[in-house]
């Protein structure tokens, strides 16, 4: 019964792909018109890693999570507020924000909104969503796991961002 395989667990997940889906048409547009003024992409080779991943997280919540599963209000009203914080960081970065390592020569490092207190929010907020949206239904074993292996792969991806943004952060730098 199509009843007994689909809860909030499920609905949640399809909600979060249309998100992301949403989102990653964004991003190819910003793509798509940052590498038309003259960016260049770095890391291009490591993009499917993290799609795979996002997508993997996605599909852990919808077959992991059994349709019964209790949710947490605290929780899931935690994540929401997450939410306000991930599209703050869009909202920053503007034209700028996209899911790929893009660098546009002489284009200023963003140093407002959370990027005043953090050098990746993008990755902090990625983080802690991996680890809640699965603990708001008591999967806290999938959160850790699926949180181990964002981590991994986003420890990498700030290292091709970094060394793509370091010539434009010196410059940026002795330019303050």
């Amino acid at each position: 019964m199509l009843s007994e395989a689909i809860g909030l667990p499920q609905l949640a997940a399809v909600l979060v792909l249309l998100q992301r889906g949403a989102e990653e048409l964004l991003s190819a547009r910003n793509t798509r018109a940052l590498l038309a003024a003259g960016g260049a992409e770095a890391g291009s080779n490591f993009y499917p890693v993290v799609a795979t991943t996002h997508l993997a997280w996605i599909a852990s919540l919808f077959f992991l999570i059994p349709p019964t599963a209790e949710a947490s209000l605290i929780l899931g009203l935690a994540y929401l507020a997450l939410q306000g914080v991930r599209y703050w960081v869009i909202a920053t970065l503007g034209r700028f924000w996209t899911h790929r390592i893009i660098t546009l020569p002489n284009a200023p490092i963003v140093q407002r909104g959370p990027y005043k207190f953090l050098r990746h929010p993008n990755y902090a907020v990625t983080i802690t969503e991996t680890f809640l949206l699965p603990a708001v239904f008591g999967a806290w074993a999938l959160g850790a796991i699926m949180g181990a292996v964002w981590l991994s792969v986003l420890v990498y991806k700030i290292k091709l961002e970094d060394e793509a943004l370091a010539t434009r952060r010196q410059v940026s730098e002795r330019g303050a």
